[in-house]
């Protein structure tokens, strides 16, 4: 386990925040805290930040913990390393240590991954610590899990998230669900959408043929359906990079090298593996079109990290993924969505934007537009800083 401070100079203001599910409409009521931070500690799953393991829940902690301060809240990061969700009894322990060395009436925000499935450590914490804990996808919504193993998470993460007084969601449908799935009153389920850096227009290859895929190599990113969709347009002059970690699920990424070799597609359908930084940037910056074929998303980061360079979006129409293609403000939409599990829907699309240049010209016009009105990660900690500044002066008794 680490610990880390992260500082920043404060700004001028003072917090607080109206219940309100959406992004924008709260922000009007929060200001900044002056001349002094308040502190939060940060519970998040160990590998936070290893590269090698990158996903959007572990960029989205990165990044409200470094921009949090400008808000008036100094972060200290608790890593915890675990099998999370589901950990050993050596993790428990430490998760368990970790929160009962906090002194009392603490503010502590917890990432879920690490908090959802152990309620015996957290819900007695609600006596003494002023806790929040921050879903970026339901337990239970994993892809891949046997059915009794997702039950037993549901209600392990039932019993965590009616027990504190805030829960943080990551789009307004992750809100619906968590209030409507797990029975929440709505007046404590919050949601502090991911941000999205505006960065150069990409300029992509011949404006049509790179297809881009950023996503851990995961049976919920369902990269298989992709690889079936496009075993059907080879006659296509495409190429496809998926960029993202391989060491998450090594069984699928094996059977996924074996369905692009069934399929005679080891020249045209590249795992990459991850990229960050530079290697990342220049991985979008050739792409034409964004493709993601997921089961389930809560947001869909990578969808916005596509559309702040201006690239469309061809994607499954799943939980928050709507949410995050956006319209422009002319009311152009920058991307498709298709059923999930239809690769033949899929194929269908990617005909659609090889075959009618006018398709292209409008979702790469709709996704420029849709760039400019982005929001800044600082709408995020500012979100997230509002839900912390509203948290009960004494701790909660768990229900």
């Amino acid at each position: 386990m680490t610990d880390t401070t992260i500082d920043r100079a404060p700004a001028d203001g003072a917090p607080s925040l109206a219940y309100v599910p959406a992004q924008r409409a709260g922000l009007d009521n929060v200001g900044i805290i002056p001349m002094s931070l308040r502190t939060v500690h940060f519970v998040l799953p160990g590998g936070v930040d290893d590269p090698a393991t990158p996903s959007g829940g572990n960029a989205y902690d990165r990044r409200v913990s470094l921009d949090l301060p400008g808000f008036g809240w100094q972060v200290r990061a608790h890593a915890v390393d675990g099998t999370w969700p589901r950990p050993d009894a050596r993790a428990r322990a430490e998760l368990a240590r970790v929160l009962r060395e906090l002194p009392d009436g603490s503010v502590v925000l917890l990432d879920g991954l690490v908090a959802c499935g152990v309620p015996e450590a957290v819900v007695p914490e609600t006596q003494r610590l002023r806790l929040a804990v921050l879903v970026h996808l339901p337990l239970g919504d994993e892809t891949g899990l046997e059915p009794a193993v997702a039950a037993e998470l549901d209600a392990r993460e039932r019993q965590v998230l009616r027990a504190v007084p805030a829960v943080v969601a990551t789009s307004d449908w992750a809100v619906r669900r968590l209030v409507a799935h797990h029975g929440l009153a709505p007046e404590r389920v919050h949601v502090a959408a991911p941000g999205a850096d505006i960065a150069p227009l990409a300029p992509g290859t011949d404006g049509v043929s790179r297809l881009l895929c950023v996503a851990a190599v995961t049976p919920r990113k369902g990269q298989h359906r992709l690889v079936e969709a496009l075993a059907t347009v080879t006659d296509l002059p495409w190429t496809c990079v998926c960029v993202g970690g391989l060491t998450q699920d090594p069984g699928y990424v094996a059977q996924l090298r074996a369905l692009i070799g069934k399929h005679g597609l080891q020249d045209r359908f590249h795992l990459a593996g991850p990229r960050s930084g530079a290697d990342l940037d220049a991985a979008y910056a050739t792409a034409d079109l964004m493709v993601l074929a997921s089961y389930a998303e809560t947001y869909g980061m990578a969808v916005t990290e596509a559309l702040a360079r201006g690239i469309p979006v061809l994607a499954t129409d799943v939980g928050g993924v709507p949410e995050a293609v956006g319209r422009a403000p002319d009311g152009g939409v920058p991307g498709i969505l298709v059923p999930p599990e239809d690769p033949a829907a899929l194929a269908a699309e990617l005909r659609g934007w090889f075959g009618e240049a006018d398709v292209r010209r409008r979702l790469k016009a709709a996704a420029r537009g849709r760039r400019a009105a982005l929001d800044g990660w600082a709408t995020t900690a500012r979100s997230l800083a509002g839900v912390l500044g509203r948290l009960p002066d004494e701790p909660r008794r768990a229900a």
